[in-house]
């Protein structure tokens, strides 16, 4: 089984601001908006959907196959990945131009405001996906607009089944297009304000949307998510982190637990469960790929928040994954 990550590859440069959004923005004003916000600290980290997702997928046991396109200054990302053991076949390389670029500046309450600059994703992956099959899983998540319409009929044509998960590029997309994407998805998922961006742009109810797809799931920070299926809704909690710091890439670490449970052939709602653990280690840290955790502490975690971890394949006993 191969798993698929059309997504992209980047460099994050994270910014701290240390008070509220709220108290620096006049709504009445917001015709004439011009703010300046005094940050904190600046960190560039590794990330990138596609990059972050990997990451954490490789933790538990897995070696997806990441499909985006990099620029010049690709080389220590690339050494990275190679250090973890991770695919890169599926990497096309542009030249005379830059990897893509996240500027994510957080507020004390989480809030996050970004900036990105894609570069070299502006080029198509050209990826075949010759040997895909009904036996693999991918997901399409923000990426080349090329690659986002392209791809679902791809992996439909191939019978593989993926996650639809278009995230920032949803305004880049037409309501048409993201239906065309959601119809015959294995999974649509988005947090809570992407959802409602969908359904403005669709102009479909959740209700409509669910029946587009086998699954929508929504994540809702704080709050877990919810996986909607076949007509039944069920609310997955959170695994509570040691601490706070940073939510820059929690949903991508979200999704790699997802993804793990979806190889192990799991029930969807304890494959959302791996992703709530998953993403709690996350939190922990400044940037999207700095968390790192052995079975043993992630089995606890787990029965911790959810009681008794189902088994996986693939996730030795005895490794560490250390951060690169």
């Amino acid at each position: 089984m191969t798993i698929y990550l059309a997504g992209s590859l980047a460099f994050d440069r994270i910014m701290t601001f240390p008070g509220q959004f709220e108290d620096h923005i006049l709504p009445e004003k917001l015709n004439i908006l011009n703010v300046c916000f005094l940050i904190s600290n600046l960190e560039q980290k590794r990330g990138g959907t596609a990059g972050n997702i990997a990451y954490s997928l490789a933790m538990l046991g897995e070696k997806p196959l990441i499909v985006a396109s990099v620029g010049t200054d690709f080389g220590d990302y690339e050494c990275a990945l190679r250090e973890h053991d991770l695919p890169l076949d599926g990497i096309r390389r542009v030249p005379g131009t830059l990897t893509a670029g996240a500027y994510i500046m957080t507020d004390a309450s989480g809030n996050q405001i970004t900036g990105f600059h894609p570069a070299a994703m502006n080029t198509s992956s050209d990826y075949a996906f010759s040997h895909a099959g009904p036996a693999d899983f991918a997901l399409i998540g923000p990426t080349n607009v090329a690659d986002m319409r392209r791809l679902p009929r791809v992996f439909r044509d191939k019978g593989v089944p993926y996650i639809f998960d278009p995230g920032q590029q949803i305004p880049t997309l037409t309501g048409p297009e993201l239906l065309e994407a959601i119809t015959g998805s294995a999974i649509l998922i988005s947090n809570d304000y992407e959802l409602e961006l969908i359904r403005e742009s669709t102009g479909k109810t959740r209700g409509e949307l669910a029946a587009l797809t086998d699954c929508l799931i929504t994540t809702c920070g704080g709050s877990g998510s919810v996986v909607r299926q076949g007509g039944d809704e069920t609310h997955i909690g959170i695994a509570r982190p040691a601490r706070i710091v940073d939510p820059t890439g929690c949903g991508d670490a979200f999704r790699a637990g997802l993804l793990k449970g979806l190889a192990a052939g799991l029930p969807l709602c304890d494959c959302a469960r791996l992703g709530a653990v998953c993403a709690a280690y996350c939190v922990e840290h400044i940037g999207p790929q700095e968390h790192a955790f052995t079975l043993a502490d992630f089995t606890g975690r787990y029965r911790a928040a959810f009681g008794a971890m189902p088994q996986l394949g693939g996730f030795d006993a005895a490794s560490q994954y250390h951060r690169g």
